[in-house]
């Protein structure tokens, strides 16, 4: 049968002439978010200079894009099977630059809060469906894995250009500059989109059920909320409630797919051990290094006092490697194994990771800069498989659905480990000896630390600066061994349950 129905699907694809100009689109949204995902890394510190926000009100402006995301991309993928993919990214792209203005110019740590979730409603639109419309473009297998080699390699270069960008920008303007830069982006994919991409959507798609867009949305927001809460502040009756309102609601949701004739999601997926251990294996995966990546940008600017142009080329080999790995995983998997390029990946970056734990104030660059080399390798090999598998393991009218799994279990896995290993940062660094008189902002940030220090006699600076930073590294290592045990058992998990998947010939 698959001899049968190879030539077709390829001839198919060969009657689609424009296809790899509609993936140059595509992975324009991709780089959209990417890049949005960098910068605000580097603007944090001048972020907490100027709208002074507590700890708390930090790690959400880290991670609220996240929550919101997380709650939606289900929502949306199935959104876009419906109304079509095409229309979803577009409308998505344009409000996602509306929002990055929104960004730019925030007078308040609240108001900050609020256009980063308000930029994840928007967010929530681009990335299901550029996998959705990759899948549904891209019908010949070993193309596909291209397209999707592409489309990963050029989120790890978003990664390497925001940075770089971001650093520029911030050393020559004011932090709202960094999210500015979405606007061209935006508007070419935009403008090129409407005429290149084609219209794909579910040909029989049902009504979009609202009652199961709101339970998964309580869900996910509740459950990722406690577990922050609970992370932050100790076990107490807050976050208890929050996580048993959030389980009820997704058991609820769980219910009436199970009973709906025509789902938001199809749970049956679930059922096959390919797609369920890909999405597991990305959610545990981005669990272990968004913690470590959401303050390293701080490590490299407030502790070792690199300007923000070169903490950003700092950060360029993770990227490097990501995007050379990404355009060979595909074919690495066909040689070897699925579940071979799988934890193999996933095993280098654990092992990166636990290199990070001797990490000190004075850590040279080449030992920082070779484990960061291999965690891009290492994720662009596991991440553009886990993305095809997912891809492959479904019929092409469900890929929207399908991709928004993929991409909930990413931004899920980014909000639990800012929330998780974040706060063991902020545990560790909030209990620093600083000496008498310190402003109480010291201890919610290490960029309040360096601005306290700023207005204090020269000796007591440097103990304030001195001791803050030694409890921030020290946080830092902690969060490295946890994410370096995280992504070690994910690479034993992957290698069990994807074991005899192929890719596609």
């Amino acid at each position: 049968m698959t001899s049968t129905l190879r030539p077709a699907a390829t001839t198919e694809a060969v009657q689609r002439p424009g296809r790899w100009l509609a993936l140059s689109v595509l992975v324009l949204a991709v780089l959209l978010v990417a890049v949005d995902a960098t910068v605000l890394g580097l603007a944090t510190p001048y972020i907490s200079e100027d709208l002074k926000p507590t700890g708390t009100q930090l790690l959400w402006i880290g991670d609220v894009y996240s929550f919101v995301i997380a709650g939606l991309l289900v929502s949306m993928g199935s959104l876009g099977d419906r109304i079509g993919r095409k229309r979803i990214l577009l409308l998505g792209a344009t409000a996602f630059g509306a929002m990055s203005v929104l960004n730019a110019y925030a007078t308040t740590p609240e108001l900050m809060i609020l256009a980063r979730a308000l930029l994840g409603v928007a967010g929530a639109t681009l990335m299901p469906a550029t996998l959705a419309l990759i899948r549904n473009i891209f019908h010949d297998p070993r193309e596909r894995s291209l397209a999707v080699g592409i489309w990963g390699a050029t989120a790890s270069a978003g990664t390497a250009v925001g940075p770089i960008v971001g650093g520029f920008l911030l050393e020559h303007f004011w932090w709202g500059s960094v999210f500015l830069i979405n606007l061209p982006v935006m508007a070419v994919l935009v403008l090129v989109g409407i005429k290149l991409l084609p219209e794909s959507r579910n040909p029989n798609p049902g009504p979009w059920d609202m009652l199961s867009v709101v339970l998964s949305l309580v869900g996910m927001i509740a459950v990722v909320y406690a577990v922050k809460e609970a992370a932050s502040h100790g076990v107490t009756g807050e976050p208890i409630a929050a996580g048993l309102l959030g389980a009820a609601a997704l058991y609820a949701f769980v219910r009436r797919q199970l009973t709906l004739p025509t789902p938001l999601l199809d749970m049956r997926l679930f059922r096959n051990r390919g797609f369920s251990g890909a999405v597991l294996a990305d959610l545990l995966t981005i669990l272990g290094l968004s913690g470590l990546v959401f303050f390293l940008s701080q490590y490299l600017q407030l502790v070792q006092d690199r300007p923000p142009l070169e903490a950003g080329l700092a950060e360029l080999p993770a990227a490097v490697g990501a995007v050379a790995a990404g355009l060979v995983a595909g074919a690495t998997a066909r040689r070897y194994s699925v579940r071979a390029v799988v934890s193999g990946g996933l095993a280098a970056i654990g092992l990166a990771l636990a290199s990070l734990t001797v990490l000190d104030e004075s850590t040279g660059y080449p030992v920082l800069g070779a484990a960061l080399l291999v965690v891009g390798v290492g994720a662009g090999f596991s991440f553009t498989v886990t993305a095809d598998v997912i891809l492959s393991s479904v019929p092409k009218d469900q890929a929207g659905a399908a991709s928004a799994v993929s991409e909930t279990a990413y931004e899920l896995g980014a909000a639990l480990g800012i929330a998780v290993l974040g706060s063991i940062v902020t545990g560790v660094y909030r209990g620093f000896t600083a000496p008498p008189g310190t402003p109480t902002g010291a201890h919610e940030s290490l960029g309040g630390a360096v601005e306290a220090a700023s207005g204090m006699p020269m000796n007591t600076a440097q103990d304030v600066l001195a001791s803050a930073r030694g409890a921030f590294v020290d946080g830092l290592t902690i969060a490295a061994g946890a994410g370096a045990a995280v992504l070690l058992a994910t690479a034993l998990a992957a290698w069990f349950m994807l074991k005899n998947q192929r890719l596609g010939l």
